[in-house]
């Protein structure tokens, strides 16, 4: 399968994997040619490993779902490399409960979270990067619980909710319009 339909490259073989701009490089033309608009690269060799490394890079056209790690449950860390995005969490009912302005070299420019908390992004700035640290082992049936009140990635409808979650962005953060 081209790099172009994957969800995510193949991890780089060896021991010691250097993080390098051509790196960064590569990944960010496979996210800009992805028909979700974005890819993971991960570092972790394995879907068992228990602790799962990889860069998660993202175009602003990208729809991420909603959605929360419960089983098991899983915590998750971000840092922005490049770029930015309006990060949010949600209630269990769908309504936002925190929504942030994480920017690469910004005063905010990454996040820690607990288990089993809704969240999603929307990027800002084309070719945004993010260094994502999780909990594994990786098992794509349970991994993540999307939220019912979003809809599903590639319906009609996410447009319209990607759009909603960039005017609840702006109305909280009216110096980024």
């Amino acid at each position: 399968m081209s790099a172009s339909h994957r969800r995510a490259l193949d991890a780089p073989a060896g021991e010691l994997v250097v993080l390098s701009r051509s790196l960064v490089e590569e990944v960010t033309e496979a996210s800009r040619t992805s028909p979700r608009r974005r890819i993971i690269q991960p570092f972790h060799k394995s879907d068992a490993e228990l602790l799962h490394r990889m860069f998660n890079v993202i175009q602003p056209d990208s729809y991420v779902r909603p959605h929360r790690h419960l089983e098991p449950p899983k915590t998750e860390a971000w840092i922005l490399l490049r770029g930015a995005v309006a990060f949010f969490t949600f209630e269990d009912d769908g309504r936002v409960r925190d929504c942030l302005s994480l920017e690469a070299g910004g005063e905010h420019f990454g996040v820690d979270l607990a288990p089993g908390i809704f969240h999603g992004l929307v990027a800002l700035a084309p070719d945004t990067v993010i260094y994502e640290v999780k909990n594994g082992p990786y098992a794509p049936a349970n991994d993540k619980a999307f939220a019912s009140w979003a809809p599903a990635e590639g319906t009609p409808e996410a447009p319209a909710y990607l759009e909603s979650l960039r005017e609840e962005f702006r109305r909280r953060f009216p110096e980024h319009r």
